[in-house]
C-alpha cells in the first residue's frame, strides 16, 4: 500500500515564501513523475509543476520563475519551493505521483491536499 503525505501549507503574506513537501511511503521500486496541482475555489484543478525521473520539468506559466520543483528519488519525496507568492496562488495544493511501480504494476496516486493562502 502506497500513501502520499503532504506538509508545508499555511498562510503567508504576498511576496512571501513557502515550501511544500510530499513523501510517498510503501514498497516503491520507481516513480515516473512527481508533481503538484492546485485547485482554487470555483476553479478546475490545474498543473503547477511536474518533474520526471529523467529530469524533465513542466511549469504552469503563471509560476515560472517563482516556483521550483525538486524531487528526491532516495526519499521518494517531492518539494515545491514557492517564492514571491501572490494572492492568486491561493488554492489547495495536491501532489500527484504518476507511474509508481510497485512490484510489476504501476499506479498513480494523489496526496490529500494542503491549503495555501496568500493574503495580507
Amino acid at each position: 500500500q502506497v500513501q502520499l503525505v503532504e506538509s508545508g501549507g499555511g498562510m503567508v503574506q504576498p511576496g512571501g515564501s513557502l515550501i511544500l513537501s510530499c513523501a510517498a511511503s510503501g514498497s516503491i521500486f520507481s516513480i515516473y513523475s512527481m508533481g503538484w496541482y492546485r485547485q482554487a475555489p470555483g476553479k478546475q484543478r490545474e498543473l503547477v509543476a511536474t518533474r520526471t525521473s529523467g529530469g524533465i520539468t513542466d511549469y504552469n506559466d503563471s509560476v515560472k520563475g517563482r516556483f521550483t520543483i525538486v524531487r528526491d528519488n532516495i526519499k521518494n519525496t517531492v518539494y515545491l519551493q514557492m517564492n514571491s507568492l501572490k494572492p492568486e496562488d491561493t488554492a489547495v495544493y495536491y501532489c500527484f505521483f504518476e507511474g509508481v511501480r510497485v512490484g510489476t504494476e504501476e499506479y498513480d496516486y494523489w496526496g490529500q491536499g494542503t491549503q495555501v493562502t496568500v493574503s495580507s
